[in-house]
């Protein structure tokens, strides 16, 4: 440090500063006014990127949003969907049973009412046969003239044994 303060020229040092500040004035005049601007560009691009990244975090949000809401609804409209086909398929068996149901109703009444028929012209024919058959018996009675009543029941028994009902 000595020998710094013995080397020490004052004409030297005074050309030094001149030079620095010339040097100081020329950069100030020329190159800070660029490079302050450049970094106020470049500044300016940093934030206006961090803005546009901050705009598209936000808009994924909201996307992100939608895209649930969206799901949420397409979920809900497929449960009514389902709901709706369950209700649509209950009512279609509900009126096919009630259908057959009455269907059947019908083919019981159908049924009795040809088994009501069929047994009155059973009856009916029935009544017929007896008659005729009475009228057999009456008329084979009265042909042979029977003297006893024990000869008369012999006969009916004994025409009754031969006759067979269908």
């Amino acid at each position: 440090m000595d020998q710094l303060l013995n080397d020490f020229s004052p004409g030297l040092f005074f050309m030094q500063m001149i030079i620095l500040i010339v040097l100081i004035v020329l950069l100030a005049k020329f190159a800070w006014k660029p490079i302050l601007s450049s970094l106020d560009e470049r500044e300016e691009g940093i934030q206006n990127a961090l803005d546009e990244a901050e705009r598209a975090r936000k808009e994924m949000q909201n996307l992100q949003a939608d895209n649930d809401r969206l799901l949420k609804e397409a979920r809900a409209e497929r449960d009514a969907m389902m709901k709706e086909a369950r209700e649509i398929k209950d009512k279609i068996i509900a009126d096919a049973k009630e259908e057959a149901s009455q269907e059947a109703s019908k083919m019981i009444e159908n049924a009795k009412a040809t088994i009501k028929q069929e047994q009155q012209a059973a009856i009916a024919e029935l009544k017929k046969n007896v008659a005729e058959l009475s009228i057999g018996i009456a008329q084979t009675v009265v042909k042979k003239e029977l003297a006893s009543q024990e000869d008369q029941l012999k006969l009916v028994e004994g025409m009754l044994q031969d006759v067979t009902l269908n």
